[in-house]
């Protein structure tokens, strides 16, 4: 049996896209069990570019891919996600299944999303306005409806009914556009017949394939300092985005996840609101924003860019029980003279190496850094030897102070630009 989970370990954006992709090829069954809409993953296959959203990037491989109980549906994004991968020649059908108990997010849910993200201000969160947070709200309310929900109509009509006079007062209290009920039934009835051919019970489909001795891959979006539980609340994503989310979010055991690949750039990045002690803003965080391309997949908005953080990586790690680490866009850093390395925040008259839970030692944390000599060109390489000298060291000193293996290092966006180092840096 081989049983992999691949999480970010940064705040999202790390490339686990590509991570996902290059472990596919190798898997039987690749499951999303967390988040919605709101993700990007980013696969780049010869010259052809795909953005995945909600569609596991193991389609590319014809492998069957599997939206779990734990993820927030939109149904015309995964329509629409659909028609463009057919549109490039890619199979879906008889290889995309989405949960029975997958909840579904309604346009009340974005409708809040914008409406609430304006009347915060300057307090926003910083949400991609896809309704994510309204829907997971509404599930833990107990009044979601599930896709399940979608084919028993007076059930669905009911708590339609329900949902949108509760959501229209909501709605009209923050000045926004109310909704009509008539036309979101006959606009969720017709999407409920193009969903069903996808629909099953996944959860003893991914339960099935274990106990058969499948190759089950497990991805999560977003990242684990995104986590509802363990992030930068209240700063942070709806769900459970590291490997803690698993379990519940696709309905397996625990103790069936052999390894946990944790994802995370060279550097650090972050969209949207909440503290980064690392942050460069200056004309080094703008040209490794360029040179990185880092502009969000899902909303297009420019990512915030800083040096690698140890302490939030380190937290990461310990909470999800990452077993090898995947380290990507080394090449980003190609031509620097010095490289920093957060090892710890100053913070009042401590330093601290573990990762504060209140906002205020975060807004207020200065990062102590180690610097270390940069390195020349290494997006040709294709084996370790080919890596600069330098660069091997910074892979070696993230490994330590991490205490985890450095087992795959991506050095461009392309499937074979990366460097399998066989845990031998």
């Amino acid at each position: 049996m081989s049983v992999r989970c691949v999480i970010g370990v940064q705040w999202g954006d790390e490339g686990k896209g590509k991570i996902v992709d290059l472990l596919a090829e190798e898997s039987d069954v690749v499951v999303r069990y967390q988040g919605g809409g709101n993700a990007g993953h980013t696969v780049v296959v010869g010259r052809e570019k795909f953005v995945l959203h909600l569609i596991p990037s193991g389609i590319l491989h014809g492998r069957a891919c599997v939206v779990g109980n734990g993820v927030v549906v939109d149904p015309e994004q995964l329509f629409a996600e659909i028609a463009d991968l057919e549109a490039k020649g890619v199979k879906v059908k008889g290889r995309l299944f989405i949960s029975d108990r997958a909840n579904v997010v309604f346009p009340y849910h974005k409708a809040l999303d914008r409406a609430g993200e304006l009347k915060r201000g300057i307090t926003k969160i910083g949400t991609t306005g896809r309704g994510i947070g309204p829907c997971y709200a509404d599930k833990y309310a107990r009044n979601g409806i599930r896709v399940i929900d979608l084919y028993d109509l007076k059930v669905f009509a009911d708590r339609l009914r329900v949902n949108i006079e509760e959501k229209n007062y909501l709605l009209a209290g923050l000045g926004a556009e109310t909704l009509d009920y008539e036309h979101v039934l006959r606009e969720y009835t017709a999407h409920a017949k193009r969903l069903k051919p996808f629909v099953t019970d996944s959860v003893t489909m991914v339960n099935d394939a274990i106990d058969n001795k499948k190759r089950v891959l497990f991805e999560a979006a977003q990242g684990a300092l995104l986590n509802i539980d363990h992030g930068t609340y209240p700063y942070v994503t709806s769900s459970n985005s590291d490997a803690t989310g698993l379990s519940s979010g696709a309905g397996v055991p625990p103790a069936c996840v052999r390894d946990v690949i944790g994802v995370a750039k060279a550097y650090t990045t972050r969209v949207g609101s909440g503290p980064f002690p690392t942050e460069l803003n200056d004309a080094l965080g703008e040209k490794i924003r360029q040179v990185g391309a880092e502009f969000g997949s899902t909303t297009g908005r420019p990512r915030r860019t800083g040096w690698f953080d140890l302490v939030g990586s380190r937290h990461a790690i310990r909470t999800s029980g990452v077993t090898e680490l995947a380290i990507t866009k080394l090449d980003v850093l190609d031509g620097f003279d010095t490289i920093r390395v957060c090892t710890g925040y100053k913070v009042g008259k401590k330093t601290v190496t573990a990762f504060p839970a209140d906002l205020t030692s975060l807004e207020n944390a200065k990062p102590v850094y180690k610097d270390v000599r940069g390195w020349g060109a290494t997006t040709s390489a294709r084996k370790l030897v080919d890596l600069p000298p330098e660069a091997r060291a910074y892979l070696r000193l993230l490994e330590r102070e991490l205490g985890c293996v450095v087992s795959m290092v991506s050095v461009g966006p392309e499937r074979r630009q990366t460097v399998l180092t066989g845990g031998k840096l």
